[in-house]
């Protein structure tokens, strides 16, 4: 019997940049440090402070832009994506949405389908990759008794590489090869 729905898997992945400091500013970009002890007028969108674009978290997402077969724009630009989140202090979050640095990529996976026929090669097609700024975090209070929400700033404006696949998986298995082969 055919099974009436085909699943149809597009996935949009977020990777943080192992940077030493924010995408566009001096803080340090390093997990576990005291909350809202990284930030600073930049990072938190403060009147007067102009973003400068971390060198590094751009050359590392060159590379994975090529790693990933991607066609990289002459032209690039950076957008505002407005929104309001507790822990997004400037309300916008700086992102390369209208037109990314690269795009129209592929990633080759091998799926597992058949253990006795051994892998099978798939193409999965990349829509974009481009950087954009991490948002902070909210902590909430786990226990139950409906105790305070506390915001940690020091994520924000960590340098993140989003990369965004067309729907060319079929199955958890090509999904769970294609995040493990990112």
């Amino acid at each position: 019997m055919t099974e009436p729905y085909t699943m149809v898997v597009g996935l949009e992945v977020h990777v943080q940049l192992l940077t030493r400091t924010k995408l566009f500013c001096g803080c340090k970009n390093q997990f576990g440090q005291p909350p809202n002890t990284a930030t600073c007028p930049v990072c938190l969108g403060l009147p007067g402070s102009l973003p400068v674009m971390n060198r590094t978290a751009f050359r590392l997402a060159l590379r994975a832009a090529l790693a990933l077969n991607c066609q990289v724009a002459g032209f690039t630009k950076w957008d505002r994506k407005n929104y309001y989140y507790p822990d997004l202090p400037k309300n916008y979050q700086i992102s390369q949405y209208d037109l990314p640095f690269s795009q129209k990529g592929f990633l080759e996976i091998n799926v597992h389908p058949d253990p006795k026929k051994g892998y099978t090669p798939k193409r999965v097609g990349i829509i974009r990759v481009h950087l954009e700024e991490d948002a902070g975090k909210s902590v909430h209070d786990e226990t139950g008794r409906g105790g305070d929400t506390r915001v940690d700033l020091n994520r924000t404006g960590t340098p993140l590489l989003e990369i965004v696949s067309e729907p060319d998986m079929n199955s958890a298995d090509e999904a769970v090869a294609y995040l493990e082969e990112i």
